[in-house]
């Protein structure tokens, strides 16, 4: 084979690489839009229960922690711009400065630690299941530290006020996002590894 044609199929290989990883970028981060039409209030609460924070977990799992991040990145400069891409289909910058905003930047932090704990899917590793459930645990937990942090600060409250409104009684949806969440991650990790590396 010519070096010349070798050189033309390796950065052809390399732009379907990009475009694979754009392609599953932007997918995820409209499954985390997708989440924004689920939205139950919690009595007592200004933090509602949402699936947007189930597939930021999902993008961390599936993509690893590089994509995964830059799934949620897409999601919240989307929202900051203004698209209705929020709870309750709401947008703009002000929600960060919310009692939300904390949540909203927790969603990176979901992402990127569980999808570092997971580790990036390769065709060449099984999935191991001592990786991807303290991703799970882990990526899940990670969303309530600026989430609880922030609450605190905007509605001037105590520490135990603001976990009594903006963590505890999200422990039990949280578990189930969790369990789902690894369901599916189980089955995609397989499908993108053969998808980012082939």
């Amino acid at each position: 084979m010519k070096p010349g044609m070798k050189n033309k199929i390796c950065a052809r290989a390399g732009q379907r690489k990009s475009v694979v990883r754009l392609t599953l970028t932007a997918l995820f981060a409209s499954l985390i839009t997708a989440g924004t039409f689920i939205s139950l209030p919690i009595p007592g609460s200004p933090v509602p229960v949402v699936l947007q924070d189930m597939f930021a977990l999902l993008a961390g799992l599936v993509l690893g922690p590089v994509l995964g991040a830059a799934s949620v990145g897409l999601y919240l400069i989307a929202g900051a711009l203004g698209a209705p891409v929020f709870a309750g289909a709401s947008g703009g910058i002000a929600r960060f400065l919310g009692p939300t905003g904390g949540y909203l930047i927790g969603y990176l932090f979901k992402a990127l630690l569980g999808g570092a704990i997971a580790g990036r899917p390769r065709p060449e590793a099984p999935v191991s299941l001592r990786r991807l459930v303290p991703g799970i645990i882990a990526g899940s937990l990670a969303v309530y530290v600026p989430g609880v942090f922030w609450l605190k600060i905007v509605l001037d409250d105590t520490v135990r006020g603001a976990l009594l409104k903006g963590f505890v009684p999200f422990l039990p949806g949280t578990v189930l996002k969790g369990v789902f969440a690894g369901i599916i991650a189980l089955r995609l990790r397989r499908i993108t590894a053969d998808l980012l590396d082939g």
